[in-house]
Formats: C-alpha cells, sequence, structure tokens
C-alpha cells in the first residue's frame, strides 16, 4: 500500500453506512464555523485542535469516523485517536463525501 493510500484511508473497502448504523460515532474535525456551513446529520464537531481534550466524550468501545474539508485533519485525528486508546478508528476524508457514502 503507498504512502498516500495509508494516510488518506485507501485500501479495504468500509462500510460507512453499515458502521454507523451499528453505533459509530461521527467525529468532525473541522474548525466550529466550518462545521456551521454544514455538516453531516449525527456527528460531533471536535476541532483537531481540541480533540485532546475532547476525546473523553468519545466511547472508546465504538468505532469512530473521523471527517474534515479534505481527510488531512481528519487522518490526523485518526492517528492521534488511535495512539490514545480508540480501538476501531477510520478516517472517512471529507464530510461531503462521507455523507454521500451514507446514503
Amino acid at each position: 500500500m503507498s504512502f498516500l493510500s495509508k494516510l488518506f484511508g485507501g485500501g479495504p473497502s468500509v462500510d460507512f453506512a453499515e458502521l454507523v448504523k451499528n453505533g459509530a460515532q461521527i467525529v468532525d474535525v473541522r474548525s466550529d464555523g466550518e462545521y456551521r456551513g454544514g455538516h453531516i446529520k449525527g456527528s460531533v464537531n471536535y476541532p483537531l485542535d481540541r480533540l485532546p481534550q475532547l476525546a473523553a466524550k468519545l466511547k472508546k468501545d465504538q468505532p469512530v469516523i473521523t471527517c474534515c474539508a479534505s481527510g488531512m485533519r481528519s487522518s490526523s485525528a485518526k492517528s492521534w485517536l488511535s495512539a490514545n486508546g480508540f480501538k476501531e478508528v477510520y478516517n472517512g476524508g471529507s464530510w461531503n463525501s462521507l455523507q454521500r457514502k451514507l446514503q
């Protein structure tokens, strides 16, 4: 798997709709203003720079899907969550793209 595929969540296909159906938490790591401009219904807004303080609100035993504007910040959030005890974390990429995958 190439570096870019690893960074942006390439590889085996993930059924994000099925994950959400089974209780996955969607964490949008964009800024508050970006989130107010549009977001996935049911997602929580934990901006990347505040993720370490807000992550305690997440359930570590449930899957987490991260998203942002392009996939870069969500990739960083996925790495941070994985390194801090979250067992099942997925980079959903851009929130627009993820929203289409959930329909």
